[in-house]
């Protein structure tokens, strides 16, 4: 199945029939720039908030680190529909945690066609009570 992006017809996502939907969990198999592109690159954005506090709370973290990622994707002309993949960092990973976070990207993809996605469990991030952590990469036509 080929998705393409309203907002971003240079983007087309894939989920090859020989695989399982990976809709349901918020991403697709494959993304697919296809003409000359701008590449913009989120570093890894987790739940701080501008002054570098975390919330100790799971949920907490995940809504703050994906509300700093649109930040940053529209510093750099970017938006949420423009993210071709992104990667994902979970402490002490469970199916309750992916939950929360599939909750709070799902509301916040809404209607757009879901990024490629790499989830990864971590024993720890780059700061003490860090829980979750999202990267992006987006495109935009050249």
């Amino acid at each position: 199945m080929q998705l393409e992006s309203p907002r971003a017809p240079y983007l087309q996502f894939m989920n090859p029939p020989d695989l399982y939907d990976p809709r349901l969990n918020g991403y697709s198999h494959v993304a697919v720039a296809i003409r000359p592109a701008k590449l913009i690159f989120a570093a890894g954005q987790g739940g701080e908030d501008m002054c570098g506090g975390l919330r100790a709370d799971f949920t907490a973290q995940v809504n703050r680190a994906l509300s700093n990622l649109r930040v940053a994707l529209q510093a750099g002309g970017a938006d949420i529909p423009d993210i071709a993949k992104i990667t994902v960092l979970v402490v002490d990973h469970s199916m309750e945690r992916l939950a929360i976070f599939s909750r709070a990207w799902q509301a916040l993809l809404g209607d757009w066609p879901a990024p490629a996605c790499t989830l990864i469990p971590v024993p720890r991030l780059a700061i003490d009570g860090m829980l979750f952590e999202i990267e992006a990469v987006a495109v935009l036509p050249e």
